[in-house]
């Protein structure tokens, strides 16, 4: 299931309650989201989600989270890895693993707002470049506790303990992306029968490279107004080869 950071439900309140019921129950896990901010005015063709309002860093939430919720586990959808230095991420994700007993999930993007890039002062250009280093800076000092970033050696304590690594984006980047850093591909918004052949290819490059057993976490709202086409469209999903659904919902507040 999603919990909105975002919005008008984005409040200590609601949030704690959303993920206390979560805890309680059977869920699996919970998933959110990452943008800084919207410009005033988007982008023809960007996505924004309705009335999104107040914002709540993902890595800040997931440590709320890890406080108010014992059992579930919980992760990004995507975190956004050019928006942070590789160390700050390394300490905010070990920081989590620490406080959370291990409960993170990590689901990643190269992100795509220009705003949000100009706003940091880094070049959208060189995402894929810093999405594929952070990645392996995360991979080494799960391995070293002794790294060295900028030609300095440092010794960043404690160890990470480095979660499941899920690429978002598109088949074509994602997938080589997978196979070579993740752990999963994270694909947002996509039908069964328009994925079932892009998990196929997923799973036949991995075999080539070693790498069995790559999950697929895909994210989409299901029709919960019928019951009966939700849990067919569910089963539709685990039937194409997707290993984690979070569905996708718009809270009641919103209508």
């Amino acid at each position: 299931m999603t919990i909105c950071n975002w919005g008008p439900t984005a409040t200590p309140e609601f949030l704690t309650e959303c993920a206390q019921i979560a805890d309680r129950s059977t869920l699996d896990a919970i998933w959110f989201n990452d943008n800084l901010g919207f410009p005033p005015e988007l982008p023809e063709g960007i996505p924004s989600p309705p009335a999104t309002g107040d914002i709540l860093d993902p890595p800040g939430f997931a440590n709320f989270l890890a406080a108010c919720a014992s059992r579930i586990k919980f992760g990004t959808g995507v975190l956004v890895l050019p928006y942070r230095p590789e160390i700050v991420t390394q300490k905010l994700l070990t920081t989590i693993q620490v406080l959370s007993g291990n409960r993170f999930l990590l689901g990643i993007g190269a992100g795509y707002l220009e705003g949000e890039f100009n706003a940091l002062g880094v070049s959208k250009s060189q995402r894929g470049k810093l999405t594929d280093q952070t990645i392996d800076f995360l991979r080494e000092s799960a391995d070293h506790e002794h790294i060295e970033s900028n030609g300095y050696p440092l010794l960043l304590k404690p160890k990470l303990n480095c979660p499941p690594i899920y690429i978002g984006g598109a088949a074509d980047i994602a997938i080589p992306r997978t196979v070579s850093r993740g752990d999963g591909w994270m694909p947002m918004g996509t039908l069964p029968a328009d994925l079932a052949p892009a998990i196929a290819k997923l799973h036949e490059a991995g075999a080539a490279a070693g790498r069995k057993g790559l999950e697929v976490v895909t994210m989409k709202t299901l029709p919960m107004e019928d019951p009966a086409a939700a849990i067919e469209m569910a089963q539709a999903y685990q039937q194409a080869g997707v290993t984690r659904h979070p569905m996708m919902m718009v809270p009641p507040m919103w209508s």
